[in-house]
Protein backbone atom coordinates (compact mmCIF):
# COMPACT_ATOMS: atom_id res chain seq x y z
CA UNK A 1 0.00 0.00 0.00
CA UNK A 2 1.18 3.09 -1.17
CA UNK A 3 0.87 5.87 1.25
CA UNK A 4 -0.80 8.83 -0.30
CA UNK A 5 1.41 12.28 0.74
CA UNK A 6 -0.22 15.38 1.92
CA UNK A 7 -1.22 18.10 -0.25
CA UNK A 8 -0.28 20.98 2.18
CA UNK A 9 -3.41 23.07 2.28
CA UNK A 10 -3.89 26.93 2.82
CA UNK A 11 -7.05 29.13 3.43
CA UNK A 12 -7.59 31.89 0.82
CA UNK A 13 -8.45 35.11 3.14
CA UNK A 14 -11.08 36.29 0.69
CA UNK A 15 -12.65 33.11 0.12
CA UNK A 16 -12.03 30.96 3.30
CA UNK A 17 -11.75 28.42 0.84
CA UNK A 18 -9.25 25.98 1.70
CA UNK A 19 -7.33 24.75 -1.17
CA UNK A 20 -3.45 23.21 -2.41
CA UNK A 21 -1.08 26.05 -1.81
CA UNK A 22 0.14 25.79 -5.60
CA UNK A 23 -3.47 27.46 -6.11
CA UNK A 24 -3.36 30.40 -4.49
CA UNK A 25 -0.76 33.14 -4.15
CA UNK A 26 1.42 34.11 -0.59
CA UNK A 27 2.27 37.86 0.33
CA UNK A 28 4.82 38.12 2.79
CA UNK A 29 5.17 41.04 5.45
CA UNK A 30 8.81 39.99 6.83
CA UNK A 31 10.19 41.40 10.10
CA UNK A 32 11.28 45.10 8.12
CA UNK A 33 7.26 45.63 7.52
CA UNK A 34 8.17 45.05 3.76
CA UNK A 35 5.16 43.69 1.99
CA UNK A 36 5.93 41.98 -1.08
CA UNK A 37 4.90 39.05 -3.39
CA UNK A 38 6.00 35.73 -2.52
CA UNK A 39 6.15 32.94 -5.54
CA UNK A 40 8.49 30.68 -4.04
CA UNK A 41 5.95 30.46 -1.13
CA UNK A 42 9.22 30.16 1.21
CA UNK A 43 10.03 33.62 2.10
CA UNK A 44 10.08 34.18 5.88
CA UNK A 45 7.45 36.84 7.16
CA UNK A 46 4.07 36.62 7.89
CA UNK A 47 1.89 35.45 5.53
CA UNK A 48 -1.33 35.96 3.51
CA UNK A 49 -3.12 33.77 0.47
CA UNK A 50 -5.43 34.64 -2.05
CA UNK A 51 -6.82 32.57 -4.94
CA UNK A 52 -5.82 32.75 -8.45
CA UNK A 53 -8.64 34.70 -9.15
CA UNK A 54 -8.90 38.33 -10.65
CA UNK A 55 -12.51 38.83 -8.90
CA UNK A 56 -10.28 37.59 -5.83
CA UNK A 57 -7.61 40.17 -5.82
CA UNK A 58 -10.13 43.07 -6.67
CA UNK A 59 -12.18 42.38 -3.60
CA UNK A 60 -8.77 42.15 -1.46
CA UNK A 61 -7.45 45.16 -2.80
CA UNK A 62 -11.47 47.20 -2.29
CA UNK A 63 -11.66 45.48 0.87
CA UNK A 64 -7.96 46.24 2.84
CA UNK A 65 -8.06 42.71 3.72
CA UNK A 66 -4.26 41.71 3.04
CA UNK A 67 -3.46 45.00 5.28
CA UNK A 68 -5.76 43.46 7.84
CA UNK A 69 -4.09 40.01 7.58
CA UNK A 70 -0.58 41.14 7.17
CA UNK A 71 -0.84 44.35 9.97
CA UNK A 72 0.61 46.42 7.19
CA UNK A 73 -0.02 49.01 4.97
CA UNK A 74 0.41 47.41 1.57
CA UNK A 75 1.57 49.20 -1.61
CA UNK A 76 -1.22 49.11 -4.32
CA UNK A 77 1.71 48.01 -6.84
CA UNK A 78 1.40 44.60 -4.54
CA UNK A 79 -2.20 44.56 -6.43
CA UNK A 80 -0.89 45.54 -9.36
CA UNK A 81 1.44 42.56 -9.46
CA UNK A 82 -1.01 40.46 -8.53
CA UNK A 83 -3.41 41.09 -11.15
CA UNK A 84 -0.63 40.16 -13.90
CA UNK A 85 0.09 37.28 -11.95
CA UNK A 86 -3.73 35.88 -12.84
CA UNK A 87 -3.69 37.47 -16.42
CA UNK A 88 -6.18 40.32 -15.58
CA UNK A 89 -5.59 43.84 -16.97
CA UNK A 90 -4.61 47.01 -14.82
CA UNK A 91 -6.45 49.71 -16.74
CA UNK A 92 -10.33 49.91 -15.38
Amino acid sequence: MVKKRKIPERKCVITSEMKPKKDLIRIVRNKEGEVFVDSSGKKNGRGAYLSKDLTVILQAEKTNALNRHLDADVDPSIYEELKKLVGGTTNE
